[in-house]
C-alpha cells in the first residue's frame, strides 16, 4: 500500500531529510524508500523538480561534487522545518501506519497460504485413511499412497515457489520484511508438520 503524500507533504519531508545533513539526489531517493519501508520509491522525475523549486525558494542550495550534485538546507529551510514540526510528525505517523499495513498484509497472506496448505494436506491424509482411490486403476493401497504422495509433493512445491516469489518480489521493490512475518511462517510450518505426522501415526 503506497502512501500518497498530500500537497506540500513531500516538499516538507524533503526539507526534513536535508535538515539531517547534505545529501545528493540518489541518496534522497534511497532515504525516502528506506524511511517508508519501500512503500514509496520516487523517481528522479519526481524528486529533482521539487529540489529545484526548493532552491528557487531559497530553502536549499546545491553544489557540484564531481559527478554528484549535493543539496544542503539553508537557514530559511531549517526555520520552515522547525515551524512545521507538528505537520512533520503527522506525515511520519502516516508513513509508519502504511509500513505497518504492508507488514500486516504480508502476514495475512502467509496465514492464508498456510491455512490452505494445511487443509489440502489434511484432506489428502483423510482420503488415504479412508482408502479413497476414485482414479486408481487398482485397489492396491500402495498405488493410492503414491498418488497422495504426489499430490502432497505438488502442493508443497507450488506453495514454496509462489511464496518465495512473493517474498522476493516484495523485498526487490524495497519492501520491509519483518522478522515476525518469518517467525509466523516457521511456526505455521512446524504446526503443519506436527499435524501431518500425527495423522500418519493414526
Amino acid at each position: 500500500m503506497t502512501p500518497v503524500f498530500s500537497h506540500g507533504d513531500l516538499r516538507l519531508y524533503l526539507l526534513s531529510l536535508l535538515d539531517e545533513g547534505p545529501r545528493h539526489g540518489y541518496d534522497i531517493m534511497q532515504a525516502l524508500s528506506d524511511r517508508t519501508g519501500g512503500t514509496y520509491t520516487p523517481s528522479a522525475g519526481t524528486i529533482y523538480p521539487r529540489l529545484s523549486k526548493l532552491e528557487e525558494e531559497g530553502l536549499v542550495t546545491k553544489t557540484v561534487d564531481g559527478r554528484k550534485t549535493v543539496y544542503e538546507i539553508t537557514d530559511a529551510g531549517r526555520a520552515e522545518v522547525a515551524a512545521r514540526a507538528g505537520d512533520l510528525e503527522g506525515i511520519e505517523a502516516g508513513l509508519t501506519d502504511s509500513v505497518r499495513l504492508i507488514a500486516d498484509e504480508v502476514r495475512g497472506s502467509v496465514r492464508e497460504a498456510m491455512k490452505s496448505l494445511r487443509a489440502d494436506l489434511a484432506a489428502a491424509a483423510r482420503d488415504e485413511e479412508a482408502g479413497a482411490t476414485p482414479a486408481a486403476p487398482t485397489d492396491d493401497p500402495r498405488v493410492s499412497s503414491r498418488e497422495q504422495l504426489h499430490r502432497a509433493d505438488t502442493a508443497i512445491t507450488e506453495f514454496r515457489a509462489q511464496l518465495r516469489a512473493d517474498l522476493r518480489s516484495h523485498v526487490a521493490r524495497g519492501g520491509e520484511l519483518a522478522a515476525s512475518v518469518i517467525d509466523d511462517l516457521a511456526r505455521s510450518l512446524d504446526d503443519i508438520a506436527r499435524d501431518i505426522r500425527g495423522s500418519l501415526r493414526g
